[in-house]
């Protein structure tokens, strides 16, 4: 294996794992190149407690440089605009491409149909999350500046995300002082709000959305974002002075200029070992890929899960050995983010919203990125427990 290379492409939840282990175990004969368009990476758990003020940005936040650092790897700054599968090379517009013997890509993924209405003066798309709070936050400023009337604020996309987010984005307005008066809305197409939650904690989140006074706007598919209004699939048109854009899982566009199969989706199709269908060398994880013979939501949780899997495959194929196959868990420790202080909590039949839960989920979100913003390599073990991130 002398001289070999195996390039990061995205510092998601699952690459960030391969360099914390490398930091501590370095594959022999190896160099590790890590590439991200940001220098920072964000930890999706901890993003609406942030919003909400119960975090410092910096909480939630893995600072590539001093991770690629410890473990002696190259961090490229830059957007990719291709692979040169046949060569063996990773490609840029703006620099010199690289070589590598394995590519791992976990770019992530952006919420869908925001590209349709990236030109409205409304719309604040809630990734990349590495500037969404900067982006809400100068666009609060600006509205709040305009009128007196009451600002609208449209939550597109009725997910766990988009509840979260709803949720403490009226304690971050609360935490802001300001008297102006502000109204919340939640837009979905689907029937309710939190889909794949049991039926119990549907409830109990639609229960605490009506105490909030959120609204939810159901089977209501946003089809324009305008200038001053967003339009729904029945023609009806609602007042919005910003809309946040928290749908689900959509592939980014870098995925289609990279030659490699894709499922109908766009993400790379990989084998339940994690490696693309098109080239072995190459693996896709987290939201990047799809396992096609047993596809999974696009949640964090999957993406952890694999980590493991991920770093033994790497050491696997550049010795020649056999790999994992990756088996994604049916069920796992649900916690949402209420944003007054506690959570809501769901495990299999249980159901509780609770201080005690926002604790747990604390504790869990701490514990979790604690391992990438240590200042010194660390032999954390894999959390033993499944937890929405």
């Amino acid at each position: 294996m002398s001289g070999k290379r195996v390039v990061l492409l995205g510092i998601g939840h699952t690459n960030a794992h391969v360099v914390k282990k490398w930091a501590n175990d370095p594959i022999p004969g190896c160099e590790l190149t890590c590439i991200s368009r940001f220098p920072t990476a964000t930890y999706s758990g901890m993003l609406p407690g942030t919003l909400g003020g119960q975090f410092d940005d910096a909480q939630m936040r893995i600072d590539l440089r001093p991770l690629a650092d410890r473990a002696k790897a190259e961090l490229i700054l830059a957007d990719t605009n291709g692979l040169d599968l046949e060569r063996g090379r990773v490609c840029f517009a703006d620099r010199e491409p690289i070589d590598f013997d394995v590519l791992s890509i976990g770019v992530g993924s952006m919420p869908a149909g925001w590209n349709d209405f990236r030109d409205s003066p409304l719309m604040v798309p809630i990734k990349p999350m590495q500037t969404f709070l900067v982006r809400l936050e100068n666009h609060l400023e600006r509205v709040s500046g305009d009128t007196n009337r009451t600002i609208n604020i449209l939550v597109v996309g009725g997910g766990v995300a988009s509840v979260e987010i709803a949720f403490c984005l009226q304690q971050h307005l609360q935490n802001r002082g300001s008297d102006r008066s502000t109204e919340i809305e939640i837009f979905t197409s689907s029937e309710r709000v939190a889909e794949g939650m049991s039926d119990r904690s549907v409830r109990r989140i639609e229960r605490l959305l009506r105490k909030r006074e959120i609204r939810v706007r159901s089977r209501c598919r946003v089809t324009k974002v305008g200038d001053e209004s967003v339009t729904t699939q029945t023609g009806a048109s609602y007042p919005a002075d910003c809309v946040i854009w928290a749908t689900g899982a959509a592939a980014p566009a870098v995925l289609g200029r990279l030659g490699l199969e894709t499922d109908e989706r766009g993400f790379i199709a990989t084998s339940q070992a994690l490696q693309s269908l098109t080239d072995p060398r190459v693996f896709a994880v987290g939201d990047s890929g799809t396992v096609v013979e047993s596809p999974s939501p696009k949640a964090g949780v999957y993406a952890v899960r694999q980590a493991p899997i991920l770093w033994n495959n790497l050491k696997a194929f550049l010795a020649g050995d056999a790999v994992q196959r990756f088996e994604p868990q049916q069920d796992f420790l649900k916690l949402l983010n209420t944003g007054d202080g506690k959570a809501l909590m769901e495990y299999g039949p249980l159901s509780l919203h609770s201080r005690w839960a926002w604790h747990l989920k604390t504790w869990i979100d701490k514990r979790f990125i604690a391992q990438y913003q240590s200042s010194e390599p660390n032999q954390t073990s894999e959390s033993a427990v499944d937890v929405e991130p």
